[in-house]
């Protein structure tokens, strides 16, 4: 995991060249990457392919996963090839030793992995994926030296995180407040004002360690700082000097545990098949609105939708196809909401959706408008049209409760349905 000094250009790039000569492996890697991470592989057997595919376009390529020892570049000549158009590279090599690896270290390359089995191949594949998220990241580096702070950048820029830079711990809780999307703060204890210590202490009033992952650095000759430091909120703690391999073992641990606190949220607020919040969550916010409502701070309505004869659909079509149709049908009306609407599947074809109002004719517009996009939706069934519809019931009534209000809306559905379907009634 050793680093490259330059920044990436800004380019759209999603594939992953993949220079290998070992077909059984090179289909191994690309079958990894296109199935765990989405990720697009173009492979090559030897440099004088990998030349080619870079001639015709080099910028479709965010990174590269190169064999060290190809039948036409038997001494890494790939990797110079490679990152002489600025790709990072990931090296895969059948053996290591010391001189290697000091070889392989001179190059700069991302990373390396040593291909003795199937889980060295799925490791290079999740650095991989873990590259292409990094984009997305964005890590915090507070050290009162600049040249140090421009090392650590240096460093994540070369695993492609988004980077800020903080010279103490007054001006790093400023860019946090400021950026409040940061999923890594780094940052050394010796700083003059406010030390490091003070700052996690500081940042732990208001940000748990699975919202916010900190690692904190200083000189291992400060007896049980490491403990303090994890005591007072640091996730992790790595000691002044350290080599890089160590740097992005602990980065890539932390942002790893980030994600995966992610993905156990999301799981657990979201609809599997729709992506929408799912009924617990979705209740779980409307019901903050509704208090707030109940206070007189703001006036809400909610409104029960309901897929037109679904259950036609799924006895003629089958499950698979009106599992389709309800992601269409989730995605036309969430496009149809404004932001601070909430929507949620309730349960089969049923949705439930709370506004915001501004003004009193505001429902009446937003779930017209939502009805006229389910509507509008181009959807067919084996080369035929199969037109999708929605009833809606709505209600700005408080009612004494919010389950009372939902009844009412459901109330309003049936309405709706009675009335021939595909409209929008309030009650």
């Amino acid at each position: 995991m050793i680093h490259n000094h330059h920044d990436f250009p800004e380019r759209i790039a999603n594939m992953v060249l993949v220079v290998e000569d070992s077909r059984a492996l090179r289909g191994l890697l690309c079958a990894s990457l296109l199935d765990e991470y989405g990720l697009t592989a173009v492979e090559a057997d030897s440099l004088t392919q990998a030349q080619q595919h870079l001639r015709d376009d080099a910028t479709r390529f965010f990174a590269a996963v190169l064999d060290l020892n190809l039948p036409d570049a038997p001494d890494g000549e790939i990797v110079d090839l490679v990152q002489s158009y600025n790709i990072p590279v990931v090296v895969l090599t059948g053996s290591i030793d010391d001189a290697l690896r000091e070889m392989i270290l001179g190059k700069q390359v991302v990373d390396y992995f040593i291909k003795h089995d199937y889980n060295d191949i799925a490791q290079a594949a999740h650095t991989l994926g873990r590259l292409w998220q990094n984009s997305r990241i964005t890590v915090m580096v507070v050290d009162d030296s600049r040249s140090f702070r421009d090392y650590l950048e240096n460093l994540l820029k070369s695993y492609r995180y988004q980077t800020l830079a903080a010279c103490s711990g007054r001006e790093a809780l400023d860019l946090l407040a400021a950026h409040p999307h940061i999923s890594l703060i780094i940052t050394d204890v010796n700083m003059p004002e406010m030390n490091g210590l003070e700052l996690i202490k500081t940042i732990r009033k208001r940000y748990r360690r699975e919202d916010l992952a900190i690692i904190g650095m200083s000189e291992v000759s400060q007896p049980n700082l490491s403990a303090r430091l994890l005591k007072t909120g640091a996730n992790d703690f790595i000691a002044k000097p350290f080599q890089a391999e160590e740097f992005f073992c602990r980065v890539t641990q932390n942002t790893n545990m980030m994600d995966y606190v992610r993905r156990l949220r999301e799981a657990a607020t979201r609809d599997v098949l729709t992506g929408l919040s799912n009924r617990r969550h979705a209740l779980e916010m409307a019901e903050k609105l509704y208090a707030n409502a109940r206070r007189g701070h703001l006036q809400i309505a909610l409104g029960m939708i309901d897929v037109d004869h679904f259950k036609r659909v799924n006895d003629t079509f089958g499950h698979l196809l009106g599992d389709d149709a309800l992601k269409v049908i989730a995605n036309a009306l969430s496009a149809s909401l404004r932001q601070s609407d909430i929507i949620g599947r309730y349960g089969g074809e049923e949705f439930v959706c709370l506004l915001v109002l501004k003004q009193e004719d505001d429902a009446t517009c937003v779930f017209e408008r939502s009805r006229r996009a389910v509507a509008n939706i181009g959807f067919s069934a084996h080369g035929q049209s199969l037109p999708l519809t929605v009833s809606i019931g709505f209600t700005t009534v408080l009612e004494n409760s919010l389950l009372q209000m939902i009844a009412r809306a459901d109330a309003a559905v049936y309405q709706a349905k009675s009335k021939g379907r595909n409209q929008v009634v309030c009650r």
